[in-house]
């Protein structure tokens, strides 16, 4: 079910760029501002650091990243 959402107080500057992004893309400036809340609500949730170390593939030796080399 679709919903009716009003937005007050909008400043002009805004109100302008708006319409100014819809006429560049081609759309009205309610389309435009529909498809600007998709894309910011519906994008995928950031991973956490955590879960982006554990897919890492574990390749290498633990010397590899030794800042320090040892002189010989």
């Amino acid at each position: 079910m679709a919903t009716n959402l009003i937005v007050r107080n909008v400043e002009e500057e805004i109100a302008m760029a708006l319409k100014q992004q819809a006429a560049a893309n081609g759309r009205s400036a309610e389309a435009e501002h529909r498809e600007i809340l998709r894309e910011a609500l519906q994008r995928p949730k950031r991973r956490s650091l955590v879960d982006v170390l554990a897919e890492m593939p574990n390749v290498g030796e633990d010397e590899d990243f030794n800042s320090r080399k040892v002189q010989e």
